[in-house]
């Protein structure tokens, strides 16, 4: 009997993926190509790679959906990574194939391998980025790797990261009407930093002041000017992408000093290192008040953020707290409920803890730490005195 019930149990399994009679046929899985090295066609800044597969195909006719589990197999290797539709839906440092959503949720532009806080391209032996002077950026083929390169997906387990994508599943507009709880300083994601340690109107973070697309930049310039903020320290864009933006010539933004880094989402890849060397020097060099910002205000920024408050002197519990009011001004996120703490732990928690080699961020000497980090990525003791007593 108990033979005869597995026999049926494996049947049952085995027809459910079955189509039923007149239904549209599908196949588990498909077969993809990465077509070349181009930038923002092939290859993204971050190291995202798009693959030929549009979202909606994928979730449509290969049948999967979001928390799946797929295998995807390139250059003799396979990885088993969730589907998802933002990098923000896995942990930092975290792979996933993203396919994303349009502001309706439905599936929108073409299929992507990405890594959360990361370099999927370079991790995993298909190109490296190379940054000009200018800022700028290009890709080159790793050794042996030739183009197109075949991708296929095939589905491991249905709802297999189900229960990790329902703690990650993030919903925001970019409506002022939607947040009239908010301040507009809020809504822009702008706030002084007033962790301990850090001097009273010395640093802010933002959104980004000028790039349109999140609808908030207004916002934040105006809430900057207000601040009197001097010196910018633009994570996101390259100077001549910057004037491209509509009315930035004329903006208050535009007459501060500012230092255009163009900056990745891998923290630990050596041009981020180098290029938030550069900056932190900018800052040392010129006065504040400062504003640091990427485009949301979330990944780059608050990183940086949280690594000038640990410098100067801030307990991990008020980094951490600093660092969530983010997600609480986006997306309503509050303390106590356990997607607050696995998106604390899976992010800034998890990325302190690697650049600052511990195990243990809550009973970390993170003073220490932060300086320990800002010499390894080229700051002189007597430049971090100086960057410390800006900020002071």
């Amino acid at each position: 009997m108990k033979r005869f019930l597995s026999l049926l149990t494996a049947l049952l399994v085995v027809l459910s993926f079955l189509p039923a009679a007149g239904a549209e046929v599908c196949v588990i899985g498909c077969e993809a190509t990465v077509g070349g090295l181009e930038n923002d066609v092939w290859m993204t800044k971050y190291g995202n790679v798009v693959v030929d597969v549009a979202a909606a195909d994928f979730l449509g006719t290969a049948c999967v959906g979001y928390g799946d589990l797929m295998e995807v197999s390139f250059l003799g290797q396979t990885l088993v990574l969730p589907v998802v539709p933002a990098y923000s839906y896995v942990d930092s440092g975290k792979p996933a194939i993203i396919a994303a959503r349009d502001a309706a949720g439905a599936p929108t532009g073409p299929v992507l391998l990405a890594i959360n806080m990361g370099n999927f391209a370079t991790t995993y032996g298909i190109a490296d980025k190379h940054t000009n002077e200018d800022k700028t950026w290009y890709w080159t083929a790793k050794e042996g790797v030739t183009f197109p390169l075949p991708v296929s997906f095939t589905l491991r387990l249905a709802g297999g990261y189900h229960k990790e994508y329902l703690l990650h599943d993030l919903h925001r507009t970019n409506e002022r009407a939607d947040y009239a709880e908010l301040s507009d300083e809020a809504f822009a994601n702008f706030r002084a930093v007033t962790t301990p340690g850090m001097g009273a109107g010395k640093l802010y973070r933002s959104s980004s002041p000028i790039n349109p697309e999140l609808g908030r930049n207004a916002y934040a310039c105006k809430a900057m000017e207000q601040a009197d903020v001097k010196t910018i320290v633009n994570l996101a864009d390259t100077a001549a992408g910057a004037a491209e933006y509509e009315g930035f010539a004329e903006s208050y933004y535009a007459k501060q000093n500012a230092e255009y880094l163009c900056l990745g989402v891998d923290f630990f890849e050596p041009s981020f290192r180098t290029g938030l060397a550069d900056g932190l020097r900018f800052m040392i060099a010129n006065p504040g008040p400062y504003l640091v910002h990427c485009n949301e205000g979330k990944d780059r920024a608050g990183f940086v953020s949280a690594l000038l408050e640990c410098l100067m002197g801030a307990p991990a519990e008020a980094v951490v707290a600093d660092y969530m009011t983010t997600y609480a001004n986006y997306y309503g996120v509050e303390p106590g409920t356990e997607k607050y703490d696995v998106i604390a732990e899976s992010n800034i928690v998890k990325t302190l803890s690697t650049a600052f080699r511990t195990d243990d961020l809550a009973n970390c000497d993170l003073a220490a730490a932060a300086e320990a980090y800002l010499a390894e990525i080229g700051l002189s003791a007597e430049e971090t005195a100086a960057l410390k007593a800006n900020l002071g």
